[in-house]
């Protein structure tokens, strides 16, 4: 409250665009730059990883339409969703949310996240929900988890038990930034365990991150839970990297696709 009062008292600019403030809230983005963020996926998307699919000559005679990487077998999640594209103003609103200590976002991503579950009940039945841990050495240097911001809120929205401790991550990430295709898989595998006393045998989760980019986290943090006794794994995150961030043993056959 005192934030969206401070903004109509204190005009300033939007924290995607810098165009001056044009809304009350605690979110200090544009009316524009919301509605960018809030433009969902379009289908088709691959049933399983919810990749869109661009041109469906690839999936003909495949129902539902599966991309090719699903098909070979390449995640170990059943399912995965994501609300919108990772493009540059939804980069910049994950980044403020991650980095920027704009914790608010993650509330608001919740909502987005909880109407796209609502819409699809079904394929998102499970037991808990747990947010895609950091490892404890970036958790105290950034003070939070970005992916526990938006899973917590996401949780109580959907009434399902919110188990952030059901995950650890026992190997840290590289510090820089930029990984290539392969690095980003080698980094994450077995990079992620289920905690000593977690009860995970038959449960089925909700693993929720900001960004879907190659996979290969959801991907690690499935196999730990599924090797723990997991039922079922089910991935969700607020938006979707497209076609330059893909799985590294399927990037040049990508291109053969027309997807």
């Amino acid at each position: 409250m005192c934030e969206a009062l401070a903004s109509l008292l204190l005009p300033a600019p939007c924290r995607i665009c810098d165009r001056m403030l044009d809304t009350g809230s605690a979110i200090p983005f544009c009316r524009a730059c919301l509605a960018a963020l809030s433009e969902p996926l379009r289908e088709p998307l691959c049933a399983q990883c919810g990749r869109p699919i661009v041109s469906t000559a690839v999936t003909q005679g495949i129902e539902p339409p599966r991309c090719y990487f699903c098909r070979a077998g390449t995640y170990a999640f059943d399912f995965a969703r994501s609300f919108a594209a990772y493009t540059p103003p939804m980069s910049r609103a994950i980044l403020l949310l991650k980095y920027g200590n704009v914790t608010p976002l993650g509330a608001w991503f919740a909502r987005r996240l909880a109407d796209l579950v609502e819409r699809q009940p079904q394929d998102f039945a499970v037991d808990a929900v747990v947010p895609v841990p950091l490892d404890a050495e970036r958790l105290r240097e950034r003070g939070y988890n970005q992916a526990e911001h938006i899973a917590k809120p996401l949780a109580r929205l959907l009434g399902i038990p919110f188990r952030s401790y059901l995950l650890v991550r026992t190997r840290p990430r590289p510090n820089h930034l930029r990984l290539t295709r392969l690095e980003r898989w080698e980094t994450v595998r077995g990079a992620y365990a289920t905690h000593k006393a977690a009860e995970v045998d038959k449960l089925r989760v909700l693993l929720v991150d900001d960004v879907f980019t190659s996979g290969a986290t959801l991907d690690a943090c499935s196999k730990a839970l599924k090797r723990a006794g997991a039922a079922r794994v089910v991935g969700l995150t607020v938006a979707r990297a497209l076609s330059l961030y893909l799985p590294p043993e399927a990037a040049l056959q990508d291109r053969n696709l027309g997807e």
